[in-house]
């Protein structure tokens, strides 16, 4: 299996009843996902797009097999939800939330680490292995299987950049967004280690951009351990002014701390190309 997820995935939709997780969830059954059944308290014994509904994990997974959740919940209820799918095991967790309390962050990775599940998020367009499973809000008909594994912060450049590269050709292996927030369960390094081992892929897109030290830690991993990948990186927000908030929470940058054009040096020290722009990425990669 690719990385995280794939054709044997089974998940659970926590939130399957609101507007967004409805919508998705069929979006998801028509690409092909094995959605098992949907939590929302107070709707046990309902369907939705001919999946069932929950009012528990618990329920859910003495009637139905699962190995994976995504969470739809809205921000103050989605610790909660995120909480209860550790707890009945399901690993990943893909949460679609955005604008969870940071504090609720904090607690939910703490969780999640001593549980020693993944996290995908949150404030995430989900994970994406084409033509085997989609768990989140990504369009499927841009993606296509290939050799180029994709990781991304910004949501709407994963979907840019994977169109980019299907249409010069670069199929991918698994493309996910770790999340734009402060605080997420995956960095750039924690993806590139699984990337290294998964045979299939052959080649890395990373797409960053400005806010935090993520891709600055990925520059001294990729030096530290001679990554044996070829990667292109791009960094979005090399116009954003000091201090201004670009999009994500996680995309603020104080003094030069969190530039682009920091983060753009610290790749490149470490033998990563690096694009100038989104379209560039699939060139790169052809070259390399």
């Amino acid at each position: 299996m690719p990385i995280l997820v794939g054709r044997n995935t089974k998940a659970i939709v926590w939130g399957i009843t609101g507007s967004q997780g409805s919508f998705h969830t069929q979006l998801m059954l028509e690409y092909g996902t094995k959605i098992m059944g949907g939590v929302t308290p107070g709707r046990s014994g309902q369907e939705m797009h001919g999946v069932p509904v929950f009012d528990t994990a618990r329920e859910a997974l003495e009637r139905e097999k699962a190995t994976a959740a995504i969470i739809f919940v809205p921000a103050p209820h989605a610790k909660d939800a995120t909480l209860e799918a550790i707890a009945a095991d399901l690993n990943p967790v893909i949460v679609i939330t955005e604008g969870i309390p940071v504090k609720d962050e904090i607690q939910m990775m703490e969780v999640a680490r001593r549980k020693r599940t993944t996290i995908i998020g949150p404030n995430t367009p989900g994970i994406m292995t084409p033509g085997q499973c989609k768990l989140g809000i990504m369009p499927g008909h841009i993606f296509k299987p290939g050799k180029v594994g994709l990781v991304s912060r910004s949501g709407t450049l994963t979907y840019e950049i994977a169109a980019s590269l299907t249409n010069a050709g670069l199929g991918q292996t698994t493309c996910l967004g770790v999340g734009g927030d402060p605080v997420v369960g995956l960095s750039f390094v924690d993806v590139l280690k699984m990337f290294k081992k998964d045979t299939a892929t052959k080649a890395i897109a990373m797409i960053g951009e400005i806010g935090g030290n993520a891709e600055e830690k990925a520059a001294e991993y990729v030096k530290k351990t001679r990554y044996p990948k070829p990667i292109v990186a791009y960094v979005a927000g090399r116009a954003a002014p000091p201090g201004k908030r670009m999009g994500h929470a996680g995309a603020i940058i104080t003094g030069r701390a969190g530039t682009a054009e920091t983060k753009i040096e610290s790749l490149r020290a470490a033998g990563v190309k690096v694009a100038l722009k989104p379209g560039d990425i699939a060139k790169l990669i052809k070259r390399a």
